[in-house]
């Protein structure tokens, strides 16, 4: 079986191929894939970002979910630091979409990427650590070339990468913000990714690059200790598992994160739809959203309360929570929907699928939120601004250590025969329905990778339906008949997450990375 890898820039993936046509497994290039990232997709992820893989390994079938996020600063926190307060930068998308984003020095959360990658090599990879780095290090020297999906990221958040002279120096070279295909350089960062390679991630979160990343803290009203950074660790957990369709299983991110658990209500909720719901149709459509708008519905006060304290998962996905969205989407496929509030989440992420020849299959999505505008000097660490998201603006006040939620959802689908899809997306909360609707696509209606990735998508957003435009205008105009206040763009847009697919069907295999980010899918001969 030939092997593939998709992810959200074209070197990306380029070096998870690379690193599986060496002889490594499906777990060394997703770890040599990731730190590419950290060069090639300088607006979304980092060193200093949060994740979640998800692995199976072929030879047992047992998939493994490791959290590597984000946590809640402030560890032995020194009671004479004076403590900055978040800068506000509002960020548009197009025209009538705009979003506010938090960064500067208090945005930042105990960073969880290094020991993620670190922590899942060491237990599944075959390739030496170092190798695995060395490539990244030295694009990063190098410089990659911004373009399309890309590059339309770092002008949607120019506000952001322009906030510090460390930004600017990055992104704005001499005082000019980078242009289409310009490259951006990052000398700093890697010196930082060397001493990664040689050092291990022991340097990260106890040596010269922790004590860099606490001190600018210190010196610019952070919150991130020391004591943050040495008793950091990525947790084990064991993933979600969803029946779908018979004999297929879809495994995602459990509870602490809320991502997974979302896009099984979704899924089931719309399991209770006998007529067939056609790709692109009106009420198709419908459907979708009212499964989205019974998602938001579930995240009250007692969701919150059972995210962290558990029991969440049967909450969600019980037979009444179920019954409860099923009955609105089908009254509102005779009738008008009822909008609830999505909940957003974080917004700057990116996400790698590898499956390799002997069929084991790597899935990580991380994130570095919209990003904080701050690059630790000398180091080339950019800090996430996690602590800076919305929708945890109740989680600030929990213990330091504390893990943060996610919406991030890396996702497998297993058949019969093994793996059918591995699929993750950015986007903040378009990340759940882009997932979904991608699975659809590969699982009901048959598509191949490309196909379901390209197919336009829509989101619920409050009382309002995104439209990504490809869509027949006369369905379009027909959900509006019915009521809905369809936003109308004018075609794909980064908006709509970015979703990276492997997909596995009768002897072939097919990746497609999103063009809304500029992603890649490179497919190695047998």
């Amino acid at each position: 079986m030939p092997a593939a890898a998709a992810a959200g820039h074209e070197l990306t993936a380029r070096t998870a191929a690379d690193v599986l046509s060496a002889g490594g497994n499906a777990v060394d290039a997703t770890v040599a894939a990731a730190a590419m990232s950290w060069a090639a997709e300088p607006g979304l992820i980092s060193p200093c970002g949060g994740g979640f893989l998800l692995v199976r390994p072929a030879r047992t079938g047992k998939l493994h979910l490791l959290d590597a996020f984000t946590a809640i600063p402030g560890l032995d926190l020194p009671a004479d630091r004076r403590l900055a307060t978040f800068d506000r930068v509002d960020v548009p998308f197009d025209e009538q979409t705009t979003q506010v984003f938090h960064i500067g020095a208090a945005a930042c959360a105990v960073p969880g990427v290094v020991a993620g990658v670190a922590a899942v090599h060491g237990r599944f990879g075959s390739l030496p650590w170092r190798d695995l780095l060395m490539p990244a290090a030295e694009a990063a020297n190098d410089g990659v070339a911004s373009r399309g999906g890309q590059q339309a990221v770092l002008k949607a958040i120019e506000g952001v990468l322009t906030h510090t002279e460390e930004a600017r120096a990055v992104f704005a070279p001499g005082g000019r913000y980078v242009r289409e295909g310009e490259r951006v350089r990052q000398p700093d960062l890697a010196g930082s990714i060397e001493r990664l390679a040689e050092l291990g991630p022991r340097d990260f979160y106890e040596g010269g690059l922790a004590a860099a990343m606490v001190d600018h803290q210190s010196a610019t009203g952070g919150k991130l200790t020391i004591a943050d950074l040495a008793r950091y660790r990525a947790v084990w957990r064991r993933p979600l598992r969803i029946a779908y369709h018979g004999r297929r299983e879809i495994y995602t991110n459990p509870p602490p994160s809320s991502g997974g658990v979302l896009i099984g209500h979704m899924l089931a909720v719309l399991r209770g739809v006998s007529e067939p719901l056609p790709p692109g149709r009106a009420r198709t459509l419908r459907a979708y959203a009212e499964a989205m708008r019974s998602a938001a519905r579930m995240r009250d006060r007692r969701f919150e309360r059972l995210l962290h304290r558990g029991g969440l998962v049967p909450h969600v996905l019980s037979d009444e929570a179920v019954g409860r969205g099923r009955a609105a989407l089908l009254a509102a496929l005779d009738g008008e929907p009822t909008p609830a509030p999505a909940i957003p989440s974080d917004r700057g992420t990116t996400h790698i699928s590898v499956v390799d020849e002997a069929g084991n299959a790597c899935a990580f999505t991380s994130s570095n939120g919209c990003h904080s505008g701050v690059i630790v000097p000398g180091t080339g660490l950019h800090l996430n601004n996690m602590m800076g998201e919305e929708d945890l603006a109740t989680e600030r006040e929990m213990d330091p250590g504390t893990r943060l939620t996610s919406m991030q959802a890396p996702t497998m689908v297993v058949g019969p025969d093994g793996i059918e899809l591995v699929v993750g997306s950015s986007g903040s909360n378009r990340l759940r329905s882009a997932i979904t609707q991608v699975a659809i696509n590969v699982i009901d209606h048959g598509m191949g990778a490309r196909e379901a990735i390209d197919h336009p998508r829509v989101h619920v957003e409050g009382d309002r339906l995104d439209c990504e435009g490809g869509f027949d205008p006369a369905e379009i105009e027909q959900l509006e008949r019915w009521g809905e206040r369809v936003n109308r763009f004018a075609g794909l847009n980064l908006y709509f997450g970015g979703a990276n697919a492997v997909v596995r069907r009768d002897g072939a295999i097919e990746a497609a990375g999103d063009p809304r980010r500029a992603g890649a899918g490179v497919v190695l001969d047998a």
